[in-house]
């Protein structure tokens, strides 16, 4: 009987470990060219989070700079899904704002990286707050909110 109830565990992780992989594979596939560059900056940004305050790592998170700011730059040259749900004649003005954002990102990130090199890590943790901030405010501002994602539905 118990051996019943450990294949019946055993399958039960294997079937929910094969449906969350097959869903990361289809989001996967439907990020846009833009969608790539924000999730590779994502993944350097939460990196970074994790041991800005930490002097040892200084060399690190120079790196982990240095990848927001190239996908940041990379990210001026596309445009936001949410543009073809913004009408006509406010989407010059939705593509200024955009690229304003981005451009405050790049600035902010220099910032960031001069109070790494100057080992000011408290400096550089208040730095990445003031960014975190600001990612929340562009990502309700510029992001389509994907149906199943956390907020759920189109934004």
């Amino acid at each position: 009987m118990h051996l019943r109830f450990r294949h019946l565990g055993t399958l039960s992780v294997l079937a929910l470990t094969l449906m969350t992989s097959g869903l990361r594979a289809q989001q996967d596939e439907e990020k846009t060219p833009l969608g790539k560059k924000m999730a590779a900056l994502n993944t350097a940004f939460r990196a970074l989070g994790r041991q800005i305050e930490d002097p040892s790592k200084n060399a690190n998170s120079l790196e982990l700079i240095a990848t927001i700011q190239t996908n940041a730059k990379a990210a001026l040259d596309f445009e936001p899904e949410k543009k073809a749900k913004t009408p006509a004649p406010e989407q010059a003005k939705f593509m200024a704002d955009y690229k304003a954002g981005i451009n405050k990102l790049i600035e902010t990130t220099g910032k960031l990286q001069a109070a790494v090199k100057a080992n000011n890590n408290t400096e550089a943790a208040k730095i990445l707050d003031e960014m975190r901030a600001h990612q929340r405010e562009s990502h309700t501002a510029f992001r389509l909110r994907r149906p199943g994602a956390p907020g759920g539905g189109l934004q």
